[in-house]
This record gives structure tokens, sequence and C-alpha cells, in this order.
């Protein structure tokens, strides 16, 4: 008879599970409490970890660095196919090292700069810190935003922002500053509807015209995104950082802005 493979068969215990994937003991117990990573029991009940529980435990770590809640991991793992989720990971993981290449070049060539050496034109001095930016949006919003606008949309908003000088992006900084003081100003009135909330809302469509994809604006798809920030609980707590309740009124601010 062939032998049998020993990663096939080996099984380890809690403590060892943990020691291998750098977890800790007690987030093994946590998974194996709520059903997401539940292993065997020798008849002494101690739990014993096989070669199925090590793959799963590795797609779990895998969803966790794409942020996703244990939820949504669990049904992600009962999935037929686990191979898109994991492609997208992949991708993930290749921007985040682009940005840091792209930072430690711009870090590079600064510090060659300083010593003497060639004169770095200002378009890339930017260029990393822009690479980090497209990189956060992706990873906070990016799942949600190729969902509702499709990925030839996101894809042209990330390259519009690439592309940007340094002055076009100053440009958008002003906007959001402008932006957020003139929000605190509306909201002492009370009055979605008034001229200062309208004009918040004027200042609110360029803002997203200096990224969205050229031709993409439409008013249906700017009240779209006013919803969000009211259901999406990241888009409320950024608005609601500028004053309290920020973020209702200017979603009907931009509801009313939208109708008109």
């Amino acid at each position: 008879m062939p032998e049998s493979d020993p990663q096939t068969t080996r099984a380890y215990t809690i403590g060892q599970l943990a020691a291998l994937a750098g977890v800790s003991v007690r987030t093994l117990h946590h998974y194996d409490q709520i059903g997401l990573l539940v292993p065997s029991r020798t008849p002494n009940g101690y739990r014993r970890y096989t070669r199925a529980e090590v793959d799963r435990l590795q797609l779990i770590l895998l969803y966790r660095e794409m942020d996703m809640p244990l939820e949504r991991i669990a049904r992600c793992l009962d999935a037929p196919d686990t191979v898109p989720l994991l492609r997208e990971q992949r991708a993930r993981l290749v921007a985040q090292r682009d940005t840091l290449d792209q930072l430690i070049a711009t870090v590079t060539a600064t510090i060659a700069e300083k010593e003497g050496g060639p004169v770095m034109e200002d378009q890339e001095k930017f260029e990393g810190f822009k690479r980090r930016l497209v990189e956060e949006n992706e990873r906070d919003y990016g799942a949600e935003a190729r969902d509702k606008y499709g990925d030839d949309a996101v894809d042209a908003s990330n390259a519009k922002l690439m592309g940007m000088t340094p002055e076009q992006y100053a440009a958008t900084q002003d906007l959001s500053a402008q932006i957020a003081e003139g929000l605190r100003a509306a909201m002492v009135g009370g009055d979605p509807a008034s001229p200062e909330a309208q004009h918040v809302c004027d200042l609110h469509r360029r803002w997203l015209c200096a990224f969205w994809k050229d031709g993409a604006y439409s008013k249906q798809a700017h009240a779209g995104l006013a919803e969000m920030y009211v259901a999406d609980e990241r888009f409320k707590a950024h608005y609601d950082a500028i004053a309290p309740g920020a973020a209702q009124f200017l979603h009907d601010a931009l509801l009313i802005y939208c109708a008109s």
C-alpha cells in the first residue's frame, strides 16, 4: 500500500495550530464557538485540527486581511468557488506592494536630490501619496463602489486621481475644506433647502466631478451617493465628524439639490 501523505494525516492541538498560524488560542476558541472553525474532538475532549481545518483557517485569515466581517467570511467559506475572492485578495496585495515600491522610490529619489543628485519633478514627489490614497479608497469603499458603479467607472476614477497635477489635487483639497466649512455654517440655520445648504451641494458636485470619470456625473448618481451617507456607517461617521448630524443634513440637502 502507498504511504499516506503526512501533510494530510497530521493533526494539530489548538496550541500547535495557534503557534503555526500566528494567532492566539483565544481566537481559535472564538472561531470554534461561533461555528467558523470547528475541529474534531478526541475521546477525552481535546480539540484536533486536521488538514481541512488548517486550509479553512488559512482562508479565514486571508479574508480577514480584506477587512471582511466574520459573518461574511462564514458565507464565503461555504461558497462553491473561493477562487474569485482569492484573486481579489491577490490584486489587493499586489496594489499594496506597488504602493510601497512607489513610496520607497520617492524616498530614495528625495535622498538623492538632497545629496546633490537629480532634481525631482513636482509630479514625481507626490506619486506615492496619491497611489496610497487610491489604495485606501479601494480598501475602504472599493467593493461597494464597483458593485454600484462598475469596474470601468472606478478604474477611470483611480486613473484620474493618479493623473492629477499637484495644483489639481490641491484644488480638490480646497473644495473639501470649503464643503466642511459651508456644511457647518448651513447647519446653523437648520434648513437643507437654504441657499447656503444648496451652495454646499454644488461644491460637493464639483468635488465629485474632479474624481469621477468624465461624463459619469448625473443627479441620479449623486442622489444615490447621498443615500449611502446615511445608510453606510463609514460615510456617516466621516461627515458626522464635521458636525453631529452633518451626514443626515447633507443627505437631505443633496436630495433637494438633485431633484431640482
